[in-house]
């Protein structure tokens, strides 16, 4: 025969610093992991806990915008469900969950 037999070889060398390579290679993907939770998640919780303090304090008067985008003034508080008026004596209710912007009324707008 031309091609001579090949055999498995033993894993010694592999099997004795098994335990700091495995950790070598999964440090990298750690190192990702930690930046990633530094640069995305805890700032976007940071935002969502804001927005939830801002729509459990919304009072009458304040300004809102609703997840579908409606702009309104809030008119009447209650639990769960917040009375928006749109325009001049048109009002509808909106659930609170669903504001997705709180901006008091002395807030000024940006271009005056």
């Amino acid at each position: 025969m031309f091609i001579s037999p090949a055999y498995a070889q033993t894993a010694g060398g592999a099997a004795e610093a098994g335990g700091f390579a495995s950790l070598i290679s999964f440090a990298p993907l750690l190192l990702i992991f930690i930046v990633f939770y530094f640069l995305m998640i805890r700032p976007q919780q940071s935002r969502m806990k804001a927005l939830q303090a801002a729509v459990a304090a919304v009072k009458k008067g304040d300004s809102v915008v609703t997840a579908g985008g409606i702009i309104g003034r809030v008119t009447k508080v209650e639990d769960t469900i917040v009375e928006v008026e749109i325009a001049l004596n048109t009002r509808i209710r909106v659930v609170k969950a669903t504001i997705a912007e709180v901006t008091s009324p002395n807030s000024k707008p940006a271009n005056d």
